[in-house]
Parts: C-alpha cells; structure tokens; sequence
C-alpha cells in the first residue's frame, strides 16, 4: 500500500481512498453473488433445453458470468472486505473452468471465451497484487492513500494478501481447467484440421497458449515457482 499526495492520487485515476463494506453492504452483496450463481447455475443445467433457460449458448453463459465478474471486482480490497473479492472469483473462476466445456465448442464463439478468459486474468492479477480494480481500464492500480486523509487515531488501513492456501486452490483450478479446455477443443469441428492448426489460421492459437500467463507469473514470483505447467501441477 502507497502513501502518496492528492495531487498523485488523481492521476492514478482514485480520487479517495476506497472503504470497507459495512455490515449491511456485505450482507447485500453477499446475497447478490450468491443468487447470481444460483441463476447461472441452474440456467446451465438447463442449457440443452432452449425453451427453458437463458443460457442456451455458452457466449450467452459468459455474458452472464462477465457481469457477476464486474460486480465481485468493485468489492474493496480493504480488511475486513478483502476476503469477499477472493472468496467469490476463486468459486467463479470454478465454476466457469468447468462450465464452458459443458457446451459444444464452435470456433465463432472462441474469441467470445479468449476474451472473458483474459478479463479473468487481469482480474487475478489485480486481486494477488492487492489492487483495487478500475472499470474503465480493465485492469487493477494500486491502493493509494493521500496523506492528507490520515488520521490520528483512526484504524490503519488494511489489506490482507490472498493466502497461500487461496494461491494453491487457484492454481490447481487454472492448471486443471486449462487442460480441461485443450481436451475440449479437439472436440471443435475443423473437417478433419488439427484445432491448433485451425486456431493459428484464425489467429487464436497464441491467446489460448498464453491463457493466465500474467496471474500464473505473479503467482510464480510469490514462491519461487516457474510457470510450467509441469512444475505447476507437483504443487498442487
């Protein structure tokens, strides 16, 4: 956490210091999330009945899934709200790794899931660097507080670092989901193509190759660990 002048805080795009949830706004925010994945989930149950659900696409699954992943980002990384953001995007990130390869893979909506796939990554690497998220940008800046906003007296400002436990469950969760997903893209219909072949002929192969590249390099610079999936998955 940086201390820094208003005039800095501005142009670091904060223009105060965020605050923890109160009781009442956890609550609610607890609620929403919760009744969010309880609609998502039972919409994908659903998915192989149109008529019956909302979510009969998987483009239609990630829309939905993007704006729970908004609403978990504006969660303020300050203690004691900071375990909520975590919490919640470590069951998203589940949820959605095992998900997607409940749908049949179709190359026209590849770059729908390389894209959310990567507002996830930016997401974590926001979150592990303890940073609270801008919208605008789609990526996480430092929690910055003006020097002019400290008060004798006041409770210092906090914000816990995601735990080691925590970075284990997600790495295994990216590791095994990653491998879930090349399994399911040989599943893509490419009239006999290789689907690597056919995803470097529509310029998706590198995306897909560098899925969570910027988490799982922070990840490794937390303990020393390369990112290998090799080595990731003796870790885990």
């Amino acid at each position: 956490m940086q201390v820094t002048s208003p005039e800095e805080n501005v142009r670091n795009g904060l223009s105060k210091i965020p605050q923890a949830l109160s009781k009442v706004q956890e609550r609610k925010a607890v609620e929403y999330v919760e009744d969010s994945f309880m609609e998502i989930t039972s919409a994908f149950k659903k998915r192989l009945e149109p008529s019956m659900t909302r979510l009969p696409t998987l483009t239609a699954y990630l829309d939905a899934m993007q704006k729970l992943l908004a609403f978990i980002l504006q969660i303020p990384p300050i203690d004691p709200s900071t375990y909520l953001r975590t919490a919640f995007l470590l069951r998203l990130t589940g949820d959605v790794m095992t998900s997607v390869p409940g749908y049949p893979p179709e190359m026209k909506e590849l770059q729908t899931l390389l894209d959310f796939l990567d507002d996830l990554d930016q997401a974590w690497l926001a979150v592990l660097k303890n940073q609270v998220w801008e919208p605008a940008a789609g990526e996480g800046v430092d929690l910055i507080v003006p020097v002019d906003q400290i008060k004798p007296g006041d409770p210092p400002i906090q914000s816990s670092p995601v735990s080691q436990t925590e970075r284990t469950r997600l790495r295994s969760l990216l590791v095994t989901g990653t491998a879930g997903l090349e399994e399911w893209m040989t599943k893509l219909d490419t009239n006999g193509e290789d689907y690597q072949i056919a995803l470097q002929r529509v310029g998706l192969l590198q995306g897909y190759d560098d899925l969570f590249s910027e988490t799982l390099s922070e990840m490794g610079t937390y303990d020393g660990s390369v990112n290998d999936p090799a080595g990731m998955e003796g870790t885990c």
